[in-house]
């Protein structure tokens, strides 16, 4: 057997040298961007209807008239919402930018026919990938403040809108998106952020704690990145914070100190550091309220928290799983929704009081 020289060993060892360098060096620049883009796209692939218990009918609410008015975002053709009384002067035109994972717009009628009540336009739509809109999925976080920007630049081309302030009532991801827009229309007159948050970024971060733990920060600027190229700087390199600031609008933002949805931390408490000295600005911080529940009345929580208990009880007597048909058999026998709705009186007094004093 032929022994290889020195020279040889030497110029192997040099080219396995370089193949490990080389291999580490397309970590950071090709594997964790692929991995990215892969995990950013899983985390996102899925569409969100509303559930048949807690959807509504225009018919249920006395009074209120709905008119559809689609429009296209992104290249996709959103379900748009009129929302109307005509027994009123409308006094200006609310739009409703809804949260994410309960579907659409129709799970907050209860507060739509509200406003409408109140004397009120309210303009609400299912952004994409949600209910009755178009979209496979619903993108990312930032296609919230996208399909925002195009409903108000729809709002502005109808008719009847016309002289009308516009107002911005916001929960979650919808208040993300109401906080965020502010920075494309700064003449919006009142804007109301529900339990939202100020950037796509915090809410990511958050997440992937959970799952990634400390790998989640080294991921953060691969994420921005990716957010930047998918959905362009307009509406990646803004915040809630940096809107509210261009913006003259009169602002309520409204979080419970128990969110673990949305934790104040990326939220609420940013915003109360930044504004809390401004007078456009009006802060209400519940306890024990959770993400969703502060929009409804201690006695809607309660029946609930009650019927929540009945529907367990009935699984084990049953001896059933907790699946989607066994929840809608139950809830279509038991679930009361004037109760189950009922709204938080005290802050929607303070969004109307908002909105009267925004439209004078």
């Amino acid at each position: 057997m032929n022994k290889q020289s020195p020279k040889i060993k030497k110029s192997r060892k040099k080219a396995i040298l370089i193949s490990v360098i080389c291999a580490i060096v397309s970590i950071p620049l090709v594997m964790i961007p692929v991995m990215t883009v892969i995990i950013y796209e899983s985390i996102f692939s899925f569409r969100c209807q509303t559930e048949l218990n807690a959807s509504f009918s225009v018919e249920e609410f006395d009074g209120i008239y709905l008119e559809r008015s689609d429009f296209s975002s992104d290249g996709a053709c959103l379900a748009g919402y009129k929302y109307s009384s005509p027994d009123t002067k409308a006094k200006g035109v609310v739009v409703l930018s809804h949260g994410l994972g309960g579907g659409g717009q129709n799970g907050y009628m209860p507060i739509i026919a509200h406003f409408v009540t109140q004397g009120y336009y309210v303009f609400a739509y299912d952004a994409r990938g949600n209910d009755n809109s178009e979209g496979d999925d619903i993108e990312g976080l930032p296609q919230g403040v996208v399909d925002l920007d195009n409903a108000i630049r729809h709002v502005k081309e109808i008719s009847e809108y016309n002289e009308l302030p516009i107002m911005l009532f916001g929960h979650s991801w919808g208040g993300y998106s109401v906080g965020n827009v502010l920075n494309i229309h700064p003449d919006i007159k009142a804007a109301v952020i529900v339990a939202g948050f100020n950037e796509s970024e915090d809410m990511l971060l958050f997440q992937s704690q959970k799952y990634v733990g400390a790998l989640a920060n080294a991921l953060l600027p691969y994420v921005e990145l990716y957010e930047k190229i998918k959905f362009g700087s307009e509406y990646t390199s803004i915040s809630a914070i940096s809107g509210m600031s261009d913006s003259s609008a009169s602002i309520l933002l409204v979080q419970s100190s128990d969110d673990t949805t949305v934790p104040s931390e990326y939220g609420y408490e940013k915003f109360y550091k930044s504004f809390k000295s401004n007078e456009r600005f009006e802060f209400i911080l519940y306890e024990k309220r959770g993400h969703t529940d502060l929009l409804y009345s201690e006695d809607a929580i309660k029946y609930r928290e009650a019927l929540s208990r009945d529907y367990y009880l009935y699984l084990e007597k049953a001896s059933l799983k907790d699946t989607e048909n066994a929840k809608n058999e139950f809830m279509q026998k038991n679930l009361d929704k004037k109760k189950y709705f009922e709204l938080n009186s005290e802050l929607m007094s303070k969004v109307i009081e908002l909105y009267d004093n925004s439209s004078k």
